[in-house]
């Protein structure tokens, strides 16, 4: 049958398709005009801005262990770097923890770094994640600092900046805030460079409950502060990825002369951003043209229209990062796939089965009204394509 929806979506000139609700229909949706973005001259300089970036899987290999297609994923590195903004390497969204192993993740960190050496100072331009994921079995706090140990020499060998990841083993056999203290204050005391240290929430990883050593964000919060204080010449930054935008605002304040707070807030950003903090984001790989457009604007004072361009992508980040948010890393991946980044939308572990039909094509929907489908006809043909996959067209 010859529907009026089928009429409009064969009209000549026009993008439409039938993407699916919340309520179980089919409604056709017309794509924008994809929007032109510019990429500045280097690095931003109001803001030291990270994107936490992705890993492509190989199409042509099991899920697991970690096979990636290193061509795709270092071209989508260099794309951020075209963008004015720094790489986060090797942390949750390149999925830590969820599927790339160590020796994976080692091999990503010495490939990224040297790719790196082309935008600049390695240090200064990726930072990447040490934490304690290829010892499982570590069962003592001796044994979690020496597998933070090896994986920080890796980073540091590099020339990356060290980030150092929260633990799943310390959050284990930490008996209180003096044990985080222990293992961390001999890591900075080692460090040969500062370095950031990330406090990720329970939301994004629920075995970190009572990380730093109470399940009491206030108690957690001073904890924190106790050991940002004693060691603050070898600490560059503090990640927070809480999705409190009042905490940050607060611990921010706290924080000693010279640690920056990179905001990890995907809900939050815009306003946390323009209020002081730096950034170093998942959301980033994502929506780096507009980012990059955005913080263009707040390097020459334009903070209306860092607000408008930022404000527009907000939706996509909330839907993207909604609960249970650690699945967030297949949306950012689906997104990759539909801009063309990479040839297939597959993920390390086949993370990709972990969000609805639904979800992704809400996702897709506030992408195009993001201006973030850079060839409309490529996402068509591709969300297109996965929804016959899905059964649903």
């Amino acid at each position: 049958m010859i529907t009026r929806e089928n009429r409009m979506l064969r009209r000549p000139g026009r993008r439409f398709l039938l993407l699916p609700t919340a309520e179980g229909a089919l409604e056709p949706y017309e794509l924008s005009i994809p929007r032109a973005w510019s990429r500045p001259d280097g690095p931003h300089t109001s803001r030291v801005a990270y994107a936490a970036a992705h890993v492509v899987a190989d199409p042509l290999a099991d899920p697991t262990p970690a096979t990636l297609d290193w061509d795709a994923t270092l071209a989508f590195r260099r794309h951020l770097w075209s963008y004015g903004l720094r790489v986060a390497d090797a942390m949750d969204t390149a999925q830590r923890n969820m599927g790339l192993d160590w020796d994976t993740t080692r091999e990503l960190i010495r490939r990224s770094a040297a790719e790196a050496k082309a935008y600049g100072d390695p240090y200064e331009m990726i930072a990447c994640g040490a934490g304690t994921d290829h010892a499982p079995d570590a069962d003592s706090l001796g044994a979690v600092a020496r597998a933070y140990e090896e994986q920080a020499e890796v980073v540091e060998d590099a020339g990356a900046r060290v980030i150092l990841m929260a633990s799943r083993r310390l959050a284990a056999i930490a008996r209180g805030p003096e044990d985080y203290h222990e293992v961390y204050g001999r890591l900075l005391r080692q460090a040969r460079r500062p370095v950031i240290v990330h406090w990720l929430g329970e939301m994004f990883d629920p075995n970190l409950a009572g990380y730093w050593g109470s399940g009491d964000l206030e108690a957690a919060t001073e904890s924190f502060l106790t050991l940002i204080r004693e060691h603050a010449p070898k600490i560059d930054g503090v990640k927070v990825s809480l999705l409190d935008a009042d905490h940050e605002t607060r611990l921010r304040a706290a924080l000693p002369e010279g640690v920056r707070l990179y905001t990890g807030d995907d809900f939050n950003y815009p306003s946390l951003i323009r209020s002081g903090s730096d950034a170093l984001l998942g959301i980033f790989d994502a929506i780096a043209p507009a980012a990059s457009a955005a913080l263009t604007a707040l390097d020459e004072g334009d903070t209306e229209t860092c607000d408008a361009v930022f404000a527009r992508t907000v939706p996509l980040a909330r839907k993207i990062f909604g609960a249970p948010t650690y699945h967030y890393k297949t949306g950012i991946v689906f997104l990759a796939w539909l801009a063309g980044h990479q040839d297939a939308f597959v993920m390390v572990g086949g993370a990709q089965s972990a969000r609805s039909v639904v979800h992704l094509a809400e996702v897709f929907r506030l992408a195009d009204r993001a201006g973030l489908l850079p060839d409309p006809d490529l996402a068509v043909r591709r969300m297109r394509a996965f929804l016959t996959a899905a059964g649903i067209l």
